[in-house]
């Protein structure tokens, strides 16, 4: 793309730049620090130029919006057809609680619904099961059956909207009691559009919701991948989370390079089901943290798109180009909001927002200012909407497809970004790929050793978190918290009591039994799922049946 004459040129240029005007201004004012990197420790050179991107090559790497590469979007026209799905994560207490606060996102401007469900519905219990004591409703609203889930969605067209399930170990039961509620409405499971998170090799590397060993946990995941190709076309099955990896602590390389990891092996498991790449690749999606460093952050976005399409097209052999783009959610980073000082999460959540739109992201979840302290009330909700509303409304910054394109910092920052990418690769395949690295506690070590090292640097303040370690008050937070009902779990425990009297046990045992053959077999699990979820079986009563048969995992300890 650059004529190599005016490269030496430039590189002459520079030379007398750096020698006179840079150094003057150096004796003049020297810099803050020896060296400027970003939030994951990688150096930041002072100036970037042609030179960084010498031998770039346009349509190789950068092509135009809309066309593979994918560096510059999945869209041709950006946002200015169509803005980014605004879904705000929500779910606390009973399902009668989070059904009003769907009902009020969704009054506010709110596009899509986000599921939050409690830890005793992300480990597999009902809520009144002796291991979930304690956890009812705290980090999300409980589902233990269909009945649950017909009141979360009560008086919400199923058939209108689109709804994310942040749900991984019991995914597939999940969407089987998802999909039933659906059939209640009149809805056929044929028309409905949304995502399962469903990413089960992320919780072994990082969030430690696992249930079941990792090869069972792959089949369900295969299961469902099978079962929407075939009856959901609109639903996507997988929403590959590179977030919880970074709210563990990794870069955000280790981020990119491990869930694009992750992505890989579930095209492998699909393969080997016997799928066609074209009939499943076009409904994976991928789900991704927007933390504070800026440019970072954008640079990894436009690097997941290049690389995934590559990997598609070159590797897999994908014919249709929908197989090649990567769509993908992104989050503002949990991790990064204070307690101290909580109205000042507003600012870092704008900024988190503005490169994930920078970024091309079809979807955005803003944090509310006050999740370090607890679940979002009504009032900061609304606050973290509003400002992906501004962003789009008023910044200006959807008017024109990737504006940073051709950035000189920006594609070498991409560039080297992917590069650092495909070594992990190499290093991941040197374990003979992602479960035997897993289990191997590759991917635990490498985030383990990321965490500490950033931790290192807050407590020794060569790296400022504003109202932490720099700029601190003394004055306690001023901001209304949430209250949950306190009569919600007796209502919830009740409810459960009620159900398995009522409802017609016989048909529980027939399919809880025919699960368990299926479990045990091979066949695909999500048709007796659905039989189970129909005939008012419990969360609990599943996942057991599945523990039951598939064993339960215990992490080995690492050295």
């Amino acid at each position: 793309m650059f004529d190599k004459h005016r490269l030496d040129e430039l590189t002459q240029a520079v030379e007398q730049w750096e020698n006179g005007t840079l150094k003057k201004a150096l004796d003049r004012m020297p810099e803050r620090r020896e060296a400027f990197v970003t939030q994951s420790s990688v150096p930041v050179e002072r100036l970037y130029t042609p030179l960084d991107v010498a031998d770039f090559d346009y349509l190789r790497d950068l092509g135009l919006p809309g066309e593979y590469p994918f560096t510059r979007g999945v869209h041709a026209s950006g946002y200015r057809g169509r803005l980014w799905t605004m879904r705000m994560f929500a779910g606390f207490g009973t399902a009668e609680e989070t059904n009003a606060r769907y009902k009020y996102l969704l009054e506010q401007g709110n596009m899509g619904l986000s599921v939050a469900f409690d830890l005793a519905t992300l480990m597999g219990y009902d809520t009144d099961a002796p291991a979930a004591l304690g956890e009812f409703g705290k980090c999300g609203v409980a589902v233990s059956s269909l009945k649950d889930m017909e009141i979360l969605f009560d008086g919400i067209p199923l058939g209108e909207v689109s709804t994310s399930m942040t749900i991984n170990s019991p995914a597939a039961i999940i969407w089987a009691f998802y999909i039933a509620a659906a059939e209640k409405q009149g809805v056929p499971m044929h028309q409905l559009r949304g995502t399962l998170q469903n990413d089960i090799l992320k919780e072994y590397t990082a969030q430690k919701e696992f249930i079941f060993p990792p090869e069972p946990s792959m089949r369900l995941v295969t299961d469902t991948i099978e079962f929407g190709a075939q009856h959901l076309p609109e639903w996507n099955t997988i929403s590959i989370s590179g977030y919880h990896i970074r709210e563990a602590g990794s870069t955000a390389v280790q981020e990119l390079a491990f869930t694009l990891a992750d992505g890989l092996e579930y095209v492998r498991w699909g393969l080997a089901r016997g799928l066609e790449i074209d009939d499943f690749a076009p409904r994976l999606s991928f789900f991704f943290n927007v933390h504070n460093d800026f440019f970072e952050e954008i640079a990894k976005l436009r690097a997941a798109r290049r690389i995934w399409a590559r990997e598609m097209k070159e590797t897999f052999g994908a014919k249709n180009p929908r197989s090649w783009l990567m769509r993908f959610h992104t989050q503002t980073a949990g991790v990064s909001l204070t307690a101290q000082q909580p109205e000042i999460n507003l600012i870092r959540v704008a900024l988190q927002a503005l490169a994930a739109v920078l970024g091309g992201a079809q979807s955005l979840h803003t944090n509310s200012m006050d999740e370090a302290l607890a679940l979002p009330s009504e009032h900061a909700v609304t606050l973290a909407l509003r400002t992906q509303q501004i962003i789009a409304e008023e910044s200006g910054v959807v008017n024109t497809v990737d504006p940073l394109g051709g950035s000189y910092f920006v594609e070498a920052l991409t560039n080297q970004t992917e590069a650092a990418v495909y070594e992990y690769f190499r290093r991941i395949d040197d374990f003979g790929g992602v479960i035997p690295a897993l289990k191997a506690g590759f991917f635990q070590q490498e985030i383990a050793d990321a965490s500490y090292r950033h931790q290192r640097e807050v407590d020794s303040r060569d790296r400022t978190i504003v109202g932490v370690n720099q700029y601190v008050s003394e004055e306690a937070p001023g901001i209304p918290i949430l209250q949950m009902d306190p009569q919600g779990y007796a209502r919830q425990v009740a409810r459960l009591q009620t159900l398995r009297r009522e409802r017609d046990n016989a048909a529980v045992e027939r399919t809880l039994n025919a699960l368990r053959e299926a479990c045990a077999g091979t066949a695909n699990t999500m048709p007796y799922l659905l039989d189970c979820a129909r005939a008012y079986c419990t969360l609990s009563e599943i996942t057991d049946v599945m523990r039951e048969v598939f064993g339960v995992y215990h992490e080995p300890a690492f050295v």
